[in-house]
């Protein structure tokens, strides 16, 4: 890495948190300052960072340990590549079944990020992949995870102010009206569809992967032409709403 793009007090934070992890609830500050030489007073600033942050907690002897929110912050990192793991395993198999590819996502704001594909080998190939992102009124994995929030956290994405949304074809819903009468029908049903709403030509089927909570953290879906779509639609909307189960925690 070039020098002139570093942050010190990042390295010396990373350094510190690897000190406590070795050690944990055995190290009080001048412990690790003589440690790391790092002085007392900025071994206090930085201490007293990390505290408040969460990512390091004080024990009553003036020690210190890992804290509960770099526990959580690893939680999700590994609950993220374990989804990506356990998507590629199950979907690869689904994607026999059906013919068609699968796709792996995330709610990020008011857009979808893909994380992931399983792309079978068909004449057609869909230009979103991993890393992509598209607006979630338009795409059946958006709403299927819209669907999902409360009125309170959908409010403060879409507002009237904001209308007309953005459209990707012709069949893109358009006002939060619409937007807010189609999740309505989703949380019912269990799933979404995109009929030609994010790509001309295309469908969707889309279906939420929940937490031990309940809660929807992300969505799996399958596109395909239209031909393809009136011969495999219901069996496209079992296999994915399968999926998205054999996700689900």
């Amino acid at each position: 890495m070039d020098d002139k793009y570093r942050v010190p007090a990042i390295e010396r934070a990373h350094l510190i948190l690897k000190e406590i992890a070795g050690q944990p609830g055995k190290l009080k500050l001048i412990d690790i300052s003589r440690a790391l030489q790092i002085n007392k007073s900025s071994m206090y600033s930085l201490l007293l960072t990390l505290e408040n942050l969460g990512w390091i907690e004080k024990e009553a002897g003036e020690t210190y340990r890992l804290g509960r929110e770099l526990s959580r912050l690893g939680h999700a990192a590994n609950q993220h590549r374990d989804l990506n793991e356990s998507f590629h395993k199950e979907a690869s198999l689904t994607k026999l079944r059906l013919g068609e590819s699968l796709q792996l996502a995330k709610l990020d704001g008011n857009e979808v990020l893909y994380l992931a594909k399983e792309e079978a080998l068909t004449p057609v190939r869909l230009a979103s992949g991993p890393g992509m992102r598209l607006p979630a009124h338009a795409t059946a994995l958006g709403k299927v995870m819209l669907a999902g929030l409360t009125d309170e956290e959908l409010d403060s994405l879409y507002t009237k102010e904001q209308e007309p949304f953005p459209q990707l074809t012709a069949h893109s819903i358009t006002t939060l009206q619409a937007l807010r009468s189609s999740l309505e029908q989703i949380r019912k049903q269990g799933y979404a569809l995109d009929l030609e709403e994010a790509v001309l030509g295309f469908s969707c089927a889309a279906a939420p992967i929940r937490n031990a909570q309940g809660n929807v953290i992300a969505a799996v879906s399958c596109s395909m032409m239209l031909p393809q779509w009136e011969q495999k639609k219901q069996i496209c909307i079992d296999e994915v709403c399968k999926l998205a189960q054999q996700l689900s925690e």
